[in-house]
């Protein structure tokens, strides 16, 4: 497996580098944006770390390329601690983020849950199972300990869309504009509603759920595993 590390700090690619290698992954290293973007598309890297205060092309706008001609998943990283910040990156297609100083245990385990979702997506197998939660999309259909959940339409495209990208944190606009359209992309109100009753209908615990976890003020984080 390849990962792409770019970043213009030497300290924190030499520690990346070091951390990844003895996970047994080979490391590519890019000191800039315009470099990173000519490495990415010459490695077909499996994953892309990726600093976002960079001089020159930031990496916004390095996500901002790479997702208009690959899938490949990207991880975020950055000092800044804002809300806006992760809004930004993941809206311009990241797939999670994480801020400096961050340890290189929690970073693999990201790198494990994107690859766990890129995988699942390539499968495009019929249904998803996680636990005791099954969905059958050819049916549209939703069992829970092989019982079946009544869900509304809406409430069954919200659940497959997060499903479907388990383990990313998706934006309250990205979840909004591709459940119910462009015009809703600020109806905040709305979503939280579903996720509420979404939550009743297939969390044992709804004040402490398993499935779909909030990313506070940013979004809604399905999660493959227990966290």
């Amino acid at each position: 497996m390849k990962v792409l590390v770019i970043d213009d700090e030497p300290q924190i690619r030499r520690a990346l580098r070091a951390g990844l290698e003895r996970g047994n992954w080979e490391v590519l290293l890019a000191a800039n944006g315009e470099e990173g973007l000519d490495m990415a598309a010459e490695n077909n890297p499996d994953v892309i770390i990726l600093d976002l205060a960079m001089p020159g092309i930031d990496g916004y706008e390095v996500c901002r390329q790479i997702r208009t001609w690959s899938k490949t998943p990207i991880i975020v990283l950055s000092v800044r601690e804002g809300e806006e910040d992760k809004i930004q990156a993941l809206d311009l297609g990241a797939d999670d983020y994480l801020t400096k100083p961050f340890g290189i245990g929690e970073l693999m385990a990201r790198v494990r849950a994107v690859l766990r979702r890129s995988s699942a997506q390539d499968e495009n197998e019929p249904t998803y199972t996680c636990d005791n939660l099954q969905i059958d999309f050819a049916h549209r259909r939703v069992l829970l300990g092989g019982v079946e959940v009544h869900l509304t339409p809406k409430e069954y495209d919200l659940l497959c869309y997060m499903a479907q990208n388990a383990d990313r944190v998706l934006t309250h606009r990205q979840l909004l504009t591709k459940v119910w359209g462009p015009e809703y992309a600020n109806d905040s109100h709305t979503l939280r509603v579903h996720i509420a009753n979404l939550r009743t209908k297939i969390e044992e615990h709804p004040e402490r759920p398993r499935f779909v976890h909030t990313e506070t003020r940013v979004g809604y984080r399905f999660r493959s595993t227990e966290a």
